[in-house]
């Protein structure tokens, strides 16, 4: 990586339709719908749990808490319509080489199919390499083909490295050159 990455708290991305941004407290609820709609395959972690976490609230005091970093999820933002219909961004999750990122998209069903994802990750994926970063990299549960076929829109290429889980499947690591 070649000099310090802009934090995520200062990014502010766009497109054609979209605007990708930092996340606002008042949007807990969009991030909260997301976990709502998760499929079950998807470890528990990552759910609502049987206790209703987590809350919008726990999601709006996450969203005031976030620190400076230099990866970050942000919300996309349709430009015609004003309206926050998921997320994409760097995270780093450790899964990568060298200290590389993640990328991570997630959109509200609602709004599947409609080239979001691609789009977003094309811009994020322009901000990590203006940020300096040479390698992206990104999971994907095996059965999750909408996003093994966006990963491969963009590019990424599935590596040898697999986790099964005997419940929720198998996670492939994909990376991408950039």
């Amino acid at each position: 990586m070649a000099g310090p990455p802009t934090p995520a708290h200062e990014v502010q991305l766009e497109t054609d339709r979209l605007w990708l941004r930092p996340w606002q407290v008042s949007e807990a609820s969009i991030q909260r719908e997301l976990w709502s709609e998760r499929d079950p395959r998807v470890p528990p972690h990552r759910r609502i749990d049987a206790d209703g976490h987590p809350t919008v609230g726990e999601i709006a005091q996450g969203i005031r808490d976030a620190r400076p970093s230099s990866t970050g999820l942000l919300a996309i933002e349709r430009k015609a319509a004003g309206d926050v219909i998921g997320y994409c961004g760097l995270v780093d999750s450790g899964r990568g080489m060298d200290g590389e990122p993640e990328l991570a998209y997630e959109l509200l069903r609602r709004f599947w199919g409609q080239g979001y994802a691609t789009e977003a990750s094309w811009a994020v994926l322009e901000w990590a390499r203006s940020s300096g970063y040479d390698r992206v990299s990104a999971t994907v549960w095996d059965w999750n083909v909408a996003s093994r076929r966006v990963l491969a829109k963009l590019g990424f290429t599935e590596t040898e490295h697999r986790e099964a889980h005997p419940i929720h499947g198998t996670s492939l690591l994909t990376t991408k050159q950039l």
